[in-house]
């Protein structure tokens, strides 16, 4: 295996006769954020937990900075799991002594973005303060690699977007970061993205490479709420964009459906978004 911080190499796991992961190939950089996107289910925090060593593949291999998942190389990750990880019976200051003794700095101080809740029990902050909190404590010894799994769940917009300026300045310092998300704008942030469902990867690369050459139908019309009542109706997946339409079938059909129901339309073919090429990709033979 090469000498990427985390790497998965035909990483599979099963419970039984449910495959949660299917022969998963990643690696993740010094410097760079890569994001596993993908849709509750999709196998994304199963294969955190093998990465980390907290779940052990059924088949292929995983290394996390260089060498088998371990104790001491999980001392050089910062990690922020879905529940969190924090003492709700703790208060913030507790907590963040316990993770600062955890990695050999029991002096350090509780840092200025979580010190106004320093003495709240951590289980009584509301949902998107608890997730600050968790995510001081995950760079608290300044990590090689950060793994954030769905880390602005429940965060308001300031929040999210103070969170994703912490991750960026952590691979600026040099760290990787492996974030899970299903947030599509959030997954544009990152550098290269894996698109998963159903245990697979779906496809890899940047959000340009993501999208391809996929494209969608643009609905213009005075009545597009019928417009769309008619094409949802016919099976077509269709989005409101402001006041347009957006439908992934070929213009020709969408522009045939509409003019079926008497509705004047101007319908033409426009780049694809990253939602789209992601629902097109999940909604495929291979997604199905």
């Amino acid at each position: 295996m090469s000498g990427a911080l985390a790497e998965a190499r035909g990483a599979s796991r099963r419970f039984g006769s449910f495959t949660a992961v299917r022969a998963v190939d990643l690696t993740v950089g010094k410097g760079e954020v890569v994001g596993l996107l993908g849709a509750n289910g999709a196998g994304k925090t199963t294969l955190i937990r093998m990465l980390l060593g907290l779940l052990t593949p059924s088949d292929g291999a995983v290394r996390l900075l260089g060498a088998v998942p371990s104790r001491a190389s999980r001392r050089r990750v910062g990690y922020v799991p879905q529940t969190l990880g924090l003492y709700a019976g703790l208060t913030v200051a507790e907590n963040w002594r316990f993770s600062a003794g955890a990695f050999g700095d029991r002096g350090a101080p509780v840092p200025g973005g979580i010190a106004g809740w320093r003495n709240e029990l951590a289980g009584r902050l509301p949902l998107g303060t608890q997730r600050q909190v968790a995510f001081a404590l995950a760079l608290s010894h300044r990590p090689d690699l950060l793994v954030l799994d769905e880390p602005t769940s429940g965060v308001g917009p300031l929040g999210r977007a103070r969170l994703w300026d912490e991750i960026r300045r952590a691979a600026e310092r040099g760290a990787g970061v492996l974030v899970t998300t299903h947030n599509m704008e959030e997954a544009e942030q990152c550098d290269r993205l894996v698109v998963m469902a159903a245990g697979a990867v779906m496809a890899r690369g940047t959000v340009a490479q993501i999208i391809g050459g996929r494209t969608v139908a643009r609905v213009r019309c005075p009545d597009w709420n019928r417009a769309f009542t008619i094409l949802d109706a016919s099976g077509v997946p269709v989005a409101v964009h402001g006041r347009d339409l957006r439908a992934a079938a070929p213009a020709d059909e969408v522009s045939a459906l509409l003019a079926r129901e008497g509705i004047a339309a101007a319908v033409e073919v426009v780049p694809a978004g990253l939602e789209e090429a992601f629902v097109a990709m999940v909604a495929g033979p291979q997604g199905a």
